[in-house]
This record gives structure tokens, sequence and C-alpha cells, in this order.
């Protein structure tokens, strides 16, 4: 890409990140503009009584109006309380069966726990061997440096003693006077 490609490159970006932000941040910006207009423009107007009654307008003669939408929306009270029970009984199957269902999952975390607490004891087991193994270890480093302190001390007493006495190193030594 040359210079001017990305030039217009940066410029249709910028171009639509700013129509992608005004998209999301224009709608509710207007709907909370236009609230406050009409909340300013509604403050103007007293407010209205009315002393409207809950007749309708028009009303039909008990002859011509049609009242099969009212019947059919009317329950028998022998069928309604049978579909009640049916819907209750539906209802209770239902929760019978997510009590079912949330005992077996249950059951199943319970031995999943159960498996991890196992494992989780073979490892701290383990790191107690390893812990125990890894002290039993110092204690014998710690041992050996102490022995080879011993040592390295002795061997410079025995060395000064020798040298005292006419020892060189690097001489060799005559087997005549063993």
């Amino acid at each position: 890409m040359n210079r001017k490609q990305q030039r217009a490159f940066k410029l249709f970006m910028w171009i639509l990140g700013l129509s992608l932000g005004a998209y999301i941040a224009g709608r509710p910006l207007y709907w909370h503009i236009n609230d406050t207009l009409n909340s300013i423009s509604s403050n103007s107007c007293p407010p209205c009584h009315c002393d409207c009654s809950f007749q309708p307008l028009l009303s039909l003669p008990e002859g011509l109006a049609n009242d099969s939408i009212l019947d059919c929306m009317r329950q028998e009270q022998g069928v309604s309380k049978e579909v009640e029970k049916n819907f209750t009984d539906l209802l209770a199957e239902e929760v019978r069966q997510k009590e079912a269902e949330a005992e077996e999952k249950q059951r199943i975390a319970d031995i999943k726990l159960l498996e991890a607490k196992k494992l989780a004891s073979q490892y701290q087991k383990e790191a107690d061997k390893c812990n125990s193994g890894m002290e039993t270890c110092e204690e014998a480093r710690e041992r050996a440096e102490a022995a080879l302190e011993y040592q390295m001390k002795e061997t410079a007493i025995w060395e000064l003693r020798a040298r005292q006495r006419g020892w060189k190193e690097g001489a060799k030594i005559s087997r005549a006077h063993f």
C-alpha cells in the first residue's frame, strides 16, 4: 500500500468509527433530548381535568349484540376446575422432574468432589513423602558437610606437622623410612 492508499484507509476507518459511534450513542441521545423537550413543552399547559364516563360511545340494543365472544370467554365451572387440576398436575410433574434432575446433578457433583478429594489426598501424601525425603537429604548433606569440614581440619593439622618435620610437597618418599 502506498501512502495515498494508507491515508484513504485511515480516513475511511475514522468515518466508519464515527458513524458507528453516532449510531450507537445517537438513538439514546435523541430519545433523551426528545423527552427533555416534551417535558419542557408539557409544563406550559395546565393539566386537563376530564369528567369522562366509562360508558361506550355507541351502545347496541340487546338483541343485536354479538355475545359469542363473551360466551367463549366465560368458562364453565366444572371445565375450569378440571383444566386447573390438569394444569396443577402438569406443574407438579414438572417440579418432580426438575427435582430429580437436580438430585442427579448433585449426586454427580458429590462423586466428582469425592474423587477430587481422593486425588488431593494422594497428592498430599506424595508431597509429604517428597518433603520427608528432602529433609533426609538435607540432614545427610549437613552431616557430610560437617564431616568434610572436620576432615579438612584434620588434613591441615597433619600437613602442618609434616611440614614442620621437613616434608615438602612434590618430594619423593623413600621406602627406607617405612
